[in-house]
């Protein structure tokens, strides 16, 4: 699986980068979420690679979880050293980090890795620790599409009365979906791709690595599309609690991490390539124009009200314009 692939960058750099210099009495649990649990090839290479790590000093424990929410929840409550779930549900444990995933803020992959490659500096090294918690890695997932039941639904306008599956946790999304007009419908990373293909919301957002592991082409059907135009960049972030941890250690995880980001875009864009091109619908340009200017504003409106970062917000709106100097948004000071 795909996902599973994803998931397995991140835990491998983690060990990886850990096992020169953890003592072999110490033992770290790191709770890692595959969605086919202990049978899923994630957590079979972890398994595997533990035997070698015992032989370089480390005790890496592993559990599996099939849920994402249970094993950040098992995290926060100290049951597990480290756990690798999505930036999104990351924000919890880190604002800066999990405003990455922000509506229209990074709007390539050449911008993410950008991203990437400016938080892996030991320079932002104080930014990945957030009280006992620490971002040790993050990696890219891929951008969130927007999938649609009938390819009528073309334009924000046709949105309104439809239904919308949100993440019940973050309120940036229900917040936007309510602002269209449309209905939002309280999902999880473990059910929105099954109420998509049994028609129970008309909508979804997903990155591409998630197409044929939970068959969204079920929920296109014959009419519906999935539009080029790349709503968020999702990615998933391996946490810390940097106490349980020997000294450097993240900074080792983070740096370890973006060496392998090349397999992690490969790996998305053949995800993408495999999303058959009758399903592809590119928007008219005067359209994402459009839309780029409303999550720009939906941006400022959720950062006002405290939901993203506002440092995270500067940075990303740096690195948009270090690409793209001449767009109207840089020559403003509002974000």
């Amino acid at each position: 699986m795909k996902w599973a692939s994803m998931v397995r960058v991140a835990v491998l750099a983690a060990v990886t980068a850990a096992t020169g210099s953890v003592h072999a009495t110490a033992v770290q649990k790191i709770c890692v979420f595959d969605p086919v649990g202990t049978q899923g090839e994630a957590f079979s290479l972890m398994r595997d690679f533990k035997l070698t790590a015992a032989k370089w000093g480390a005790n890496i424990e592993l559990k599996a979880y099939t849920d994402e929410r249970v094993a950040a929840e098992d995290f926060k409550a100290g049951q597990c050293d480290g756990a690798i779930i999505t930036g999104l549900r990351g924000r919890q444990f880190n604002t800066f980090t999990g405003s990455i995933d922000s509506v229209g803020s990074i709007p390539s992959y050449k911008h993410m890795r950008a991203v990437i490659e400016q938080l892996t500096s030991p320079k932002a090294a104080s930014l990945m620790i957030s009280g006992p918690y620490e971002v040790a890695g993050i990696v890219p997932l891929g951008a969130a599409y927007v999938f649609v039941n009938d390819r009528s639904i073309n334009s924000i306008e046709k949105a309104a009365g439809k239904k919308i599956a949100v993440l019940e946790w973050d309120k940036s999304q229900a917040r936007m979906v309510q602002q269209l007009g449309a209905q939002p419908v309280a999902s999880d990373i473990t059910n929105f791709a099954g109420k998509f293909n049994n028609g129970q919301v008309d909508i979804v957002a997903s990155p591409a690595i998630a197409f044929k592991p939970l068959e969204l082409y079920k929920g296109l059907g014959t009419r519906g599309a999935v539009y080029r135009f790349p709503l968020v960049q999702i990615t998933a972030n391996l946490l810390i609690r940097h106490e349980k941890f020997p000294a450097g250690f993240g900074q080792k995880c983070r740096e370890y991490i973006a060496t392998q980001l090349d397999r992690a875009f490969d790996i998305i864009q053949r995800s993408e390539a495999d999303i058959d091109n009758k399903y592809w619908l590119d928007l008219p340009e005067q359209d994402k124009v459009n839309y780029t200017k409303l999550m720009r504003e939906a941006r400022l409106q959720l950062t006002s009200e405290g939901i993203y970062d506002k440092r995270t917000m500067s940075m990303l709106k740096r690195v948009r314009c270090k690409f793209e100097p001449t767009a109207a948004e840089c020559a403003l000071k509002d974000e």
